[in-house]
């Protein structure tokens, strides 16, 4: 399963978050240096926050990059549309996308109730959120997921599964 943003986003928020705690003009090397990537990969991350408003822009000797200080910070959910493109909505979990009711017309797929409530909640998350709140250290917990079910269950030896009474 893939919930995945790309390293433009990353470093677009990197990049506005920079700019908005330093309000100054940025010399576009500078701010590369200072989260990690070339000048020419910065430009291209943040060409879309220019185009929102959120970051100013200015070519030539005395130019760079600054922050806007727009009246609505943008959430995370704004920045992520920005880079990435808009949502894909009424999209189905399935990769093949071939039998599913939104597809179909038919029945749901397996997944469709709770991948709905999940993507909502996800999507709450990442609107209410504020594009220039920090985040913590990643805990331990963050670097080494827990194992998912199957994934345990795979590496578990598996006893004799007992006949089902009735069933023959």
């Amino acid at each position: 399963m893939r919930l995945e943003i790309t390293r433009r986003t990353d470093l677009a928020l990197q990049a506005l978050r920079a700019l908005a705690a330093e309000p100054v003009t940025w010399k576009g090397d500078e701010l590369a240096a200072a989260i990690g990537t070339t000048p020419g990969f910065l430009g291209q991350a943040l060409a879309p926050l220019v185009h929102a408003g959120w970051v100013d822009s200015a070519f030539g000797p005395s130019g760079g990059y600054r922050w806007a200080e727009p009246p609505d910070p943008p959430s995370l959910l704004d920045v992520i549309v920005a880079i990435e493109g808009p949502l894909r909505e009424n999209q189905c979990v399935l990769h093949n996308r071939t039998s599913c009711a939104i597809v179909t017309g038919g029945p749901v797929c397996a997944l469709h109730e709770g991948w709905l409530r999940a993507r909502v909640a996800l999507l709450d998350v990442l609107r209410s959120t504020s594009a220039l709140a920090t985040t913590p250290e990643p805990s331990s917990e963050w670097r080494t997921p827990a194992p998912l079910a199957s994934e345990a269950d795979a590496e578990a030896p598996h006893a004799a599964v007992p006949a089902m009474a009735g069933r023959s």
